[in-house]
């Protein structure tokens, strides 16, 4: 038996009787009772002509993006210290993110940093993308912007 204890980005974090954490992907929520879903991304028109992906559009999409244990995105939370948009080729663009962790023993790292990668390459327009953690500066508290302080309740 498992607790849904978050259902945000398009993916459910489920606690076991035990405690332990786990991220179900939406469209596996069918082995939760859950109707499936599909993670939201921008729409298309977010891709000006099919042909140039800007960088709102990335952080869009990193606005899907949330750490399984707290209930605001990896954006708000201060997590991304850098990112660049590169074009190809006329429609085809590499995106390169670098972020951090709220702590260097976090272990969901791998699965954030994934799940950011897979929904940039969903979308259109981008072919190549790259999510680096890295631990320079050391991510603080302070980091965490205006509406991830709302939404945490510590304004």
């Amino acid at each position: 038996m498992v607790q849904i204890v978050q259902t945000l980005g398009g993916s459910f974090t489920v606690r076991t009787a035990e405690g332990a954490l786990y991220s179900v992907a939406g469209r596996d929520a069918d082995a939760l009772g859950v109707e499936p879903v599909v993670s939201p991304t921008p729409a298309s028109s977010a891709v000006t002509g099919g042909a140039i992906v800007e960088e709102d559009t990335v952080w869009k999409v990193l606005r899907t993006c949330y750490d399984p244990e707290i209930p605001v995105n990896i954006v708000d939370l201060g997590l991304i210290y850098d990112l660049s948009v590169e074009t190809l080729e006329p429609g085809k663009h590499r995106v390169q993110v670098k972020m951090t962790l709220t702590a260097p023993g976090c272990g969901m790292g791998t699965y954030i940093a994934a799940d950011a990668r897979e929904k940039l390459l969903r979308t259109p327009g981008i072919s190549e993308a790259t999510v680096e953690v890295v631990w320079d500066p050391p991510w603080h508290p302070s980091m965490i912007t205006a509406e991830g302080r709302r939404v945490l309740g510590i304004e």
